[in-house]
């Protein structure tokens, strides 16, 4: 086999020493690709296309690390066709052209086509897309090409209309974890035989950060694990910890405060003070803060952040108040500044109060990372070529200000949250007439449903 790839599919002696982890799980058949059901699923279209070796000219189309360049080497095993792989960000067309005059000799000889793997093939230009297309018609070459970007812009038209592209989805969060504890499971090529145990909440926050990639979570984990071996050396069981995988992934908790107890107390003071609408009070926590020489822009940005939180929409001047209140911070200063910053705390502190938005949003992203990255329902997402349309883009959009009351009913939520309400606007300011607005969109949502089923 004349394989350019980087690791040989059909190598069982290739050592084990110094392959990544994610290149030691790479799945070896069908049956342990992750994720991919519709295309790789008993009585799908990949697996019916291999096994009877019908295997005609396709481009996966995907994200990265959701089995592109894996399905091509399973097709390698087990196809009966010649088999050449190659990246576009690597190869010039001089040497893909040597290849298909290559694949024709090959053809003439033995009458077995080659199928030529073109990872990134998005990166060629149109004059080296274009080369393929003889190659194509004539039967000497099956191209399969690769690619994370829309084929319907980066692949030309000629190829794309000799070509079938397969969607691949992100893997899901449940799918990412499967494959981690395999890793953790598997002695022969992944982790089983060094015991190891991660920290009750790292394979979960490993899938969340990895939003669908299986090597950026493999990766991960075979990081952390480096990092947690340094840290405990010869103990067993290695024990993998939430500071591992932080250092691994480089990420720690924000930190907006300086240190010191009384700066946290007094801060608490001003924002309860604030919230419960106490103007005295919060006229006083100001003062203190600064006459012990707090920062006055920091003040000011807390300001920014309660205007949001705990006024929200209830007042939507808030916002404009506090923010003028930063600028003038920054323009003045001290000793100037001072009451520009009682102006906005005492407006704050007597202002309708509302966390809506504080609710709305903390929700909203407690589903995100729950559900990691929902797409969006195909109908709400434009198809400006023939390719999107036939993969059902646009399908059954009803365009607002067109209907008799210009709202439709049609579910612009992903489908996983369907029927989600995040945002409860409150009896108070502003948000009374908002929370009316709202019962009055609904209920003409309810008759335009009610007019289509009629």
């Amino acid at each position: 086999m004349n394989s350019h790839l980087p690791f040989d599919p059909e190598s069982q002696a290739t050592a084990r020493q110094g392959i990544p982890l994610a290149e030691r799980m790479r799945p070896g058949s069908l049956d342990e690709i992750a994720g991919q059901e519709h295309l790789t699923g008993p009585g799908k279209v990949l697996r019916e296309m291999i096994a009877g070796d019908r295997l005609a000219s396709i481009v996966f189309w995907g994200p990265p690390g959701t089995g592109k360049t894996t399905i091509a080497r399973i097709i390698a095993k087990e196809t009966k066709s010649h088999f050449v792989a190659y990246s576009a960000v690597l190869s010039g067309i001089k040497e893909i052209k040597g290849v298909m005059a290559e694949a024709e000799r090959h053809f003439r000889r033995t009458g077995r086509r080659t199928i030529l793997f073109v990872d990134e093939i998005h990166r060629f230009n149109k004059a080296q897309q274009d080369a393929f297309l003889p190659y194509i018609e004539s039967g000497v070459i099956v191209l399969i090409g690769a690619t994370t970007e829309n084929p319907s812009f980066e692949v030309v038209g000629a190829l794309l209309s000799r070509v079938k592209v397969y969607l691949l989805h992100p893997l899901g969060k449940e799918d990412t974890e499967r494959i981690l504890q395999r890793a953790l499971q598997d002695e022969e090529k992944g982790l089983g035989s060094y015991g190891v145990h991660p920290e009750a909440g790292v394979l979960e926050l490993i899938a969340t950060y990895a939003d669908g990639d299986a090597r950026a979570a493999l990766n991960a984990l075979e990081l952390a694990l480096s990092i947690a071996t340094g840290r405990q050396k010869d103990k067993r069981p290695l024990r993998v910890s939430l500071e591992d995988l932080a250092a691994a992934l480089q990420r720690k908790l924000p930190s907006h405060y300086k240190g010191g107890e009384e700066h946290f107390n007094l801060i608490s003071a001003l924002h309860k003070s604030l919230r419960n609408s106490d103007a005295d009070a919060s006229i006083y926590w100001l003062a203190r803060m600064l006459e012990a020489g707090e920062d006055p822009l920091y003040i000011a940005r807390r300001l920014v952040r309660f205007a949001s939180e705990d006024v929200g929409l209830a007042d939507i001047r808030a916002l404009r108040v506090a923010l003028d209140a930063v600028e003038t911070v920054r323009l003045v200063g001290l000793p100037e500044c001072k009451l520009a910053l009682a102006q906005a705390a005492l407006y704050l502190s007597v202002a309708p109060k509302s966390n809506a938005i504080y609710t709305a949003y903390g929700e909203a992203e407690a589903d995100v990372q729950r559900t990691r990255n929902e797409p969006p329902p195909l109908h709400i997402l434009n198809a400006p070529t023939e390719l999107m349309k036939g993969l059902g883009y646009g399908k059954g959009y009803q365009y607002a200000h067109e209907t008799q009351r210009h709202v439709a009913a049609m579910e612009c939520l992903p489908k996983a949250l369907k029927g989600r309400e995040y945002y409860k606007p409150t009896a108070n300011g502003m948000e009374k007439r908002i929370r009316e607005i709202l019962d009055d969109i609904k209920k003409r949502k309810a008759e335009f449903a009610r007019d289509l089923e009629s």
